[in-house]
This record gives C-alpha cells, sequence and structure tokens, in this order.
C-alpha cells in the first residue's frame, strides 16, 4: 500500500477498515477533558468490552438467587464453566480442545509446567531464556533451577542479540542448540519478546529443539490474542499465556494453558489438585489421584467463576472476528505506524521492533529520558515506558484505528522537536 502522511488518509483507511465497529464494542478511558484517550497499552492491560458487565453480572445475580446450587443449576452452570472458554482458547492458541485449559495465573501455570517438564539430571540440565526476558519468568526458572540444586550461573543460557543488533537471530539459536544441545533440558522464550515485540519462529526453535531432545514451551502472554498460533502442529510441548492483556479480560484475570496430547497419559510428574482428577468419580471423594487425559489434568482447584464470565465476553468477540482478520488488520496499522514514524525529520528514534512482529512497536528515543514520556502523556497518549529510554506502542486492531495513530505521531513529533 502507498501511505501518505495526511490525516485524511489516516480517516479513508478507517473508514475502509471492516473490523471499524468494534472499536464501539469497548469502553475507551477518558482524559479529564472528556475526550477519548489515545490508548496504546493493550499489552500491558487490555480495555474493557462493555459486554464484560452483563456477562459477570449475569453469574452474581445467580449467586444470589441459588447460592451454591449455582454450580448446577445457574443459567451457565459453575462447575464446567471453565469448559466453556476451551473452544475459544483452541482457536486461539491453534491447539486441540482437549490441550488447552483455562486455570491459575500465569507465573503458577509456568511453575507447574515446569515440575512436569523441566526433570534436569546431571548432564542434562539447563534452561534457555531471553536475556530481556520478562522478569517473572526469569525468577521463575531461576528459583525451578535451585529447588533441583542446580547452580543458576552454570545453569541458565541467556540468549542475547549480537553485537550492535536488538533481536536474536534463529540461527544463532541453532547454533547454540548443536554447541550445548546435550546439556540443555529446557528451553523456554516468550513467544513475543515484551521488551522489543520480536516475534520469535517458534515452529523452527521447537523442530530444532526436539532433534536434541530438548522440550519446549513458551510464555505467551504476548502473543495470546496478538499473532496467529499453530502450537499442536508445531509440536510445542507446553505453553502459558495470561488473558488480560490482548484477550481483554481484566486485571489479573485467569491465565490460559496448553500441554500437547502426546503428554497427556504419560508418567510424567505433576502437582496434583482435586481439580485435576476424574470427573467421574470426582466427588466420591476417593484417596488415589487419578489425572484427566487431558491439559485438565495440570488444574488444581474450581477456578474463580467471575474472573471465567470476564474472559468468556471478551472471548465472544474473538470468536466472532477470528484471528485471521485480526492479524491482518494488525499488519496494517504496524506498517502505517512504521511509516509515520519514518517521516518525523529527526535522528533521534529508532524502531527496536524486528518485521517478524505482531502489533507492538517499541520505539527507542535517542538522548531521551522519561520527560518525553510524560510529555505525550499529559497530551492524552496512554503507552508504556521502559528504561532507559523505549516507548511500546500496541495498535490493537479491535479498538485502535488509523486516526490514533496519526494523532500520536503528531503528539510524537511535536515531542522529540521539544523535550
Amino acid at each position: 500500500m502507498k501511505y501518505n502522511k495526511t490525516k485524511e488518509f489516516a480517516l479513508e483507511q478507517d473508514e475502509k477498515d471492516p473490523l471499524k465497529g468494534y472499536r464501539e464494542q469497548f469502553h475507551i478511558p477518558l482524559q479529564d477533558n472528556g475526550e477519548e484517550c489515545l490508548y496504546f497499552c493493550g499489552n500491558s492491560l487490555g480495555l474493557q468490552p462493555k459486554k464484560t458487565g452483563e456477562y459477570v453480572n449475569q453469574e452474581l445475580e445467580d449467586w444470589a438467587k441459588l447460592g451454591v446450587e449455582g454450580h448446577f443449576h445457574a443459567q451457565n452452570p459453575w462447575m464446567p464453566y471453565h469448559e466453556f472458554l476451551t473452544d475459544s482458547f483452541s482457536r486461539i492458541a491453534g491447539a486441540k480442545k482437549e490441550e488447552v485449559v483455562a486455570m491459575n495465573t500465569l507465573t503458577a501455570n509456568l511453575h507447574l509446567m515446569m515440575v512436569s517438564f523441566y526433570r534436569p539430571n546431571k548432564s542434562r540440565y539447563k534452561i534457555v531464556i531471553e536475556a530481556d526476558a520478562f522478569p517473572s519468568d526469569i525468577y521463575a526458572v531461576s528459583s525451578q533451577i535451585q529447588f533441583h540444586g542446580f547452580d543458576i550461573a552454570s545453569s541458565l543460557i541467556k540468549l542475547k542479540p549480537r553485537a550492535g543488533e536488538v533481536a536474536v537471530r534463529t540461527e544463532d539459536i541453532e547454533t547454540l542448540m548443536e554447541q550445548e544441545g546435550d546439556a540443555i533440558a529446557l528451553i523456554m522464550l516468550g513467544g513475543v519478546n515484551y521488551y522489543t515485540g520480536q516475534v520469535f519462529d517458534m515452529a523452527a526453535i521447537t523442530d530444532m529443539a526436539h532433534k536434541k531432545d530438548i522440550v519446549v514451551g513458551f510464555d505467551l502472554a504476548h502473543a495470546a490474542g496478538n499473532i496467529l498460533l499453530n502450537l499442536h502442529e508445531w509440536g510445542v510441548d507446553f505453553a502459558v499465556w495470561c488473558t488480560y492483556k490482548y484477550l481483554n479480560s481484566g486485571p489479573g484475570s485467569v491465565a490460559g494453558c496448553f500441554v500437547h496430547e502426546k503428554h497427556h497419559k504419560s508418567n510424567l510428574p505433576r502437582f496434583a489438585g482435586w481439580w485435576g482428577h476424574n470427573k467421574e468419580n470426582r466427588f466420591k471423594m476417593p484417596t488415589d489421584y487419578e489425572p484427566i487425559h487431558t491439559a485438565e489434568g495440570w488444574q488444581l482447584s474450581n477456578p474463580p467463576i467471575l474472573s471465567l464470565a470476564a474472559i468468556r465476553a471478551s472471548l465472544s468477540i474473538f470468536d466472532e472476528v477470528g484471528m485471521e482478520q485480526l492479524t491482518a488488520k494488525s499488519k496494517q496499522l504496524s506498517a502505517y505506524f512504521s511509516y509515520l514514524l519514518g517521516t518525523i525529520e529527526t535522528d533521534r528514534i529508532e524502531i527496536i521492533t524486528p518485521d517478524q512482529r505482531g502489533c507492538q512497536l517499541s520505539i527507542r528515543v535517542k538522548d531521551s529520558n522519561k520527560e518525553l514520556y510524560d510529555f505525550i502523556t499529559k497530551r492524552g497518549v496512554v503507552a508504556d515506558w521502559r528504561e532507559p529510554d523505549v516507548i511500546r506502542i500496541a495498535p490493537v486492531p479491535l479498538y485502535n484505528s488509523f486516526i490514533d495513530l496519526h494523532q500520536f505521531y503528531k503528539i510524537l513529533e511535536e515531542a522529540v522537536s521539544s523535550v
């Protein structure tokens, strides 16, 4: 597409957008002057769908009317409520229905997965992660290494880009596996790096790792609802994700988990809880644990229904639109945004996100500090600052528009010339 930087061009693109009506289905935060914010922080917390209140209130009403009987007689019975999310999760993850489950929170799920999938021994004990992975992931894998009695310094391999580069090259990951593969027990990467926005080639990484008998897991916090996933076909062993970013489920909401079907009937160790026990005799309270032979077998406790209701509200929109349409618009928005940034007459702006990306673009503003971020914030932009000099912008296709990006571009242009 041939772009231009006029406001009229942005408005024309919005008028052509087949998804333009979905913005009206979300609550857009307002500035003090009553105008809508320019909200580009869906990679941290997605906006609330207007139908969320309806879904949550239904469960509150049934709780008020039915009490404990709501588990079986609510309009949406609570006992199997997590199963209402299964179809949607499977489509978003590119998985079979039996391979996904809504449970716990992201880092809790990561630990539960490593109980089963990080099984180090004296010769194979190392974990591979990005050097700039989200801190919680680094804390989690480091603590698992320590728990098994190994030294973090010699057991945790942190992937770094080449000197002068920002993204990690797939061929460098392959070289690492060739060099140290016999000592690596687990590779656990973010499907989309939270800092740079780089999308890893998960299919290629999984294939090369499995050739060296390395277990593969992904943290999809910044990938689920953002990029097309095909976890089953790729053969990924496990994956975890949160739902409050691109999946718009509300702060701290219940997370998701994928376990490939090849592991469902294995004898892998796991931390068990009664919600992972065979549904047929769960309420007979048997002494011996009998896991469900699906991803549900990794569940611990019955989930919080109000949170699941909020997730279900948002997922109903994803079911209607589909990830193919969402990612198509996402590519258009990010390409247009990249073009606009390139028209700003300054040498201070650098996009550190590679072409392998979802909707997030990370912008480095040279010779800058948080004053520039404060400048754009005062003008109604809700974005994300990462030390020392990066602003993360995520134009989410469900509720962001071309004119949003044009307005931000004008604000940023003013900022780099005055801050």
